[in-house]
């Protein structure tokens, strides 16, 4: 038996590969050989080279999980598959009521059967979710002064000044398992597999990723202004923004979300440009 680590050297502002070293102390017993995950041009092929008693290990952030998800068929894996946090935020991790430096957890029955995402006409597999509103421009922001400095990004600093001086609100149509909704005034429309996005935010307090319909959770908070939107938003990271009249949480198989302009969308923190709606389909 061989355990390999697959590393992913630029999460964490570019302290991916220290921090997936703390592996060899963690695994003594392993021995695990290290390989840069970027530079695996065939994932398929190299999952189809291994012994059935070998085993892998994923070192990176939210953003590195949904790419394995997107290259490799986690419903064909018969090799078990961890997973060690070496990224910034780590949502899904927290999801796992995991902390920073807990043992690598095996993530095997969390990679299969998830939901898909249609956006601009492509789509993909998410396993924490989808952020729709002045999430999407949060990342947008990140984005951008991300590639001004290498300092750490607050999205915290970034939100509040989003909603005191920079995002509008939109209006939205959703659309939960045949059921159609309209808001007015929609800072917030995501579509969750998990709890957790945004580096900590407990979009959908109740959502389970391994409830066994596979549904999904949408939420929106809408209809407020600035002030009583920011006064409420920090109540999102411990979940009790769900019981404030502004919030709606809807849960179904079939989610469909459109604003009347297009907005800034992410997918388990990676940021896509104008987009006027996204589909999520259990």
């Amino acid at each position: 038996m061989k355990t390999y680590v697959l590393y992913n050297q630029s999460s964490n502002n570019g302290c991916g590969k220290a921090e997936a070293e703390q592996l060899r102390e963690i695994w003594k017993s392993r021995d695990p050989e290290f390989i840069d995950a970027p530079s695996l041009d065939d994932y398929a092929g190299f999952f189809s080279g291994l012994d059935k008693d070998d085993e892998v290990c994923l070192c990176g952030g939210d953003g590195t999980l949904n790419y394995f998800i997107n290259h490799v068929d986690c419903d064909a894996l018969t090799n078990k598959v961890f997973y060690f946090p070496t990224g910034s935020g780590n949502d899904f991790w927290n999801d796992l009521n995991k902390k920073k430096g807990d043992a690598p957890e095996q993530i095997n029955k969390y990679i299969k059967r998830l939901p898909t995402v249609t956006v601009n006409g492509r789509t993909s597999k998410f396993i924490n979710g989808i952020g729709y509103g002045i999430d999407g421009y949060c990342c947008e922001e990140g984005d951008r002064l991300r590639e001004q400095s290498d300092k750490p990004i607050n999205y915290t600093s970034i939100a509040i000044k989003g909603l005191l001086f920079r995002y509008k609100p939109t209006n939205a149509e959703v659309e939960v398992d045949g059921d159609r909704f309209t808001f007015k005034k929609a800072w917030l429309a995501p579509t969750m597999k998990g709890r957790f996005y945004g580096g900590g935010m407990m979009a959908t307090p109740h959502q389970d990723r391994l409830d066994p319909e596979r549904k999904v959770t949408c939420m929106v908070m809408n209809g407020a202004g600035k002030l009583h939107t920011l006064i409420a938003f920090p109540t999102i990271f411990k979940g009790e923004h769900v019981k404030k009249k502004i919030v709606h949480v809807m849960k179904g198989k079939h989610v469909k979300v459109r604003f009347d302009r297009p907005v800034a969308l992410q997918i388990d923190g990676e940021t896509v440009l104008n987009v006027l709606e996204y589909e999520v389909n259990v």
